[in-house]
């Protein structure tokens, strides 16, 4: 059954080689590939096409991840990079062992709670805390990448810079998705003298459509990666000179120094796992809040016969949108850094916690006021408070030929991060993922900054295993808060519905922010406000969803379904 056909567009990729590979076509809406021997999905064909050359060469799908990474931060500058950091997600099909890498960005040393407030303890303007180096965390990605290549890499490091370090010299085509985000960030994309001489013209404004984009800085600073490995990052001459460029642009709280980039670790993290009927899913930990927020969401309706209601239902609708706004009650109260603060990760999965949070869902009308729950080894003196939001996140997922799986998001926080521009990438502004004032109702906030911890996250790159111990579901997505809605959505329309992988990203989109609910315009759903509305939800508002998500689905041949955002799929073909 085909969902939505509106939704899709035809999105040519490049094949390399490195599967057989089945294409099927859809009464000219869309082709779906499946195959064998390995797969990538990517929110653009030039990044899917470079992890499928590491592929071809006999990479790893660590391998493969670590390209399409370094090639998003040429084809993707707005969304990701190595200014930025991620989390990955790597299921071993061997050993049946998984494991999950932080590589989240951290704030300087000397940053304190009250960074982003004045003198007079006021919150400063956007264009103060964001658009400057307050906002600039140090990056994560490359130590990630070469902690993650360090275990599970089979080429050479250097080998894994190649097709970016193409995409780069030989330029690539500007696509519609590039041209209008930097259209719309003028003054964020363009802060940088070196940022406008590489996307914009001598009028100021962005290249036209179908330009051939050379980004010859970038290129240079990958051959000096790929030669010296991750040192030439976060050693000391480069870290010298990173912390320079950042705290130039710092008016005021703590600066980055050389020693905060140097210091910079990728650290393993303890899984979050939680069963779901037969199935096994799991995600990254603290400091993001994604893996949990799934597990929880998950945990909460396990009890309710999705499968019969399906995605035609209001009522079904209604019970997803209940159980977000429980989990996101916990959210905004525990989730936190787990190096600086206590987040009660156990407890909150606890399938018993999780029964008791369940019963407060009704089928038949809404919860007047969900509030946190209260799991074992809860603190009891929390507070929350308000974030910045974000649209500069990716996500890619990687089979290959052994079976192993890769789930990976990164992500540079805003579009185009904090504006600065560094050896040719963008630099996050992941710093105002914390909570921006330190206290509520004077208790402190769990997310609240510090020197050296990570701000807390939402993205949940995501696998999923069947009862047989097999990875079924590769997934993640990118959107700040709605990540872990959005994967929540796609593995309930691949176990529950029993849909293909595209298929479920192509399930509509509905999310409770606070008071107001979002569904998504021009979609069934859209056609169930009234519905809803007798349900108890108020604050109804169709509009887009602001979503893009990428997953891979074992289908019962063995091959894999490449299964990648339908929302995005005209706007990324160059």
């Amino acid at each position: 059954m085909r969902i939505f056909p509106a939704l899709f567009a035809p999105l040519a990729l490049v094949l390399s080689g490195c599967a057989t590979s089945q294409t099927i076509p859809l009464d000219g809406v869309e082709d779906i590939r499946f195959l064998r021997g390995g797969a990538v999905s990517s929110a653009d064909p030039r990044a899917t096409a470079a992890g499928e050359t590491i592929l071809a060469q006999g990479g790893s799908s660590t391998d493969a991840a670590i390209a399409v990474m370094l090639a998003l931060t040429v084809v993707e500058p707005q969304s990701s990079g190595i200014g930025g950091g991620g989390f990955m997600v790597r299921a071993d099909a061997q050993s049946g062992t998984l494991v999950t890498y932080d590589g989240r960005e951290t704030a300087p040393a000397a940053a304190t709670p009250t960074r982003f407030l004045d003198a007079s303890g006021k919150l400063l303007g956007r264009e103060e805390r964001v658009f400057s180096g307050l906002s600039v965390g140090v990056p994560g990605n490359l130590a990630l990448a070469a902690k993650a290549h360090g275990t599970h890499g089979k080429l050479p490091w250097a080998k894994l810079f190649e097709p970016a370090i193409a995409l780069a010299e030989d330029g690539f085509v500007m696509n519609k998705r590039l041209f209008e985000s930097l259209k719309g960030n003028k003054g964020r994309a363009d802060k940088s003298d070196t940022a406008r001489a590489v996307f914009f013209g001598a009028d100021g404004e962005p290249l036209p459509l179908g330009t051939t984009v050379r980004v010859p800085e970038l290129a240079a600073t990958f051959r000096t990666l790929a030669a010296k490995g991750p040192q030439a990052f976060y050693g000391p001459a480069s870290a010298a000179a990173l912390a320079e460029h950042v705290a130039a642009a710092t008016p005021q709280d703590g600066k980055m120094t050389a020693a905060d980039v140097t210091g910079y670790t990728a650290k393993a993290r303890v899984p979050v796992c939680i069963r779901y009927r037969v199935y096994k899913v799991c995600g990254m930990g603290p400091p993001s809040s994604g893996g949990i927020a799934v597990a929880q969401m998950l945990g909460q309706l396990e009890r309710f016969d999705l499968a019969a209601l399906g995605p035609d239902s209001p009522v079904f609708w209604h019970l997803f949108i209940e159980s977000q706004r429980l989990a996101y009650a916990d959210r905004e109260l525990y989730s936190g850094d787990s190096d600086f603060v206590a987040v009660p990760t156990e407890g909150l999965v606890d399938r018993a916690y999780l029964a008791k949070r369940s019963a407060l869902i009704d089928p038949a009308t809404t919860i007047a006021k969900p509030e946190a729950g209260l799991p074992p080894g809860a603190p009891l003196a929390r507070g929350d408070g308000p974030e910045e939001p974000e649209n500069g996140t990716t996500h890619f997922a990687v089979v290959d030929a052994a079976g192993t799986a890769v789930s990976y998001t990164s992500t540079i926080e805003g579009a185009f991060g904090s504006g600065l521009h560094f050896r040719g990438f963008y630099l996050n502004n992941e710093l105002t993922d914390f909570t921006l004032t330190p206290e509520a109702d004077g208790k402190p906030v769990a997310n609240r900054v510090e020197g050296g911890k990570r701000p807390r996250s939402s993205m949940a790159p995501t696998v999923v295993y069947d009862a047989g111990g097999k990875v079924v579901l590769v997934i993640g997505a990118a959107g700040g808060p709605t990540i872990p809605v959005t994967v929540a959505r796609g593995i309930i329309g691949v176990l529950d519905f029993k849909l293909g992988a595209q298929d479920a990203l192509a399930l509509p989109f509905a999310m409770s922010f606070g008071d107001a609910l979002l569904i998504e315009e021009g979609t069934p759903l859209a056609a169930m406000q009234a519905e809803l509305e007798r349900l108890g939800h108020k604050g109804i508002r169709a509009g887009a969803a602001p979503i893009k998500a990428n997953a891979l689905g074992r289908r019962a041949d063995g091959s894999w379904e490449v299964a990648t955002e339908p929302r995005l799929v005209s706007v990324v073909t160059p």
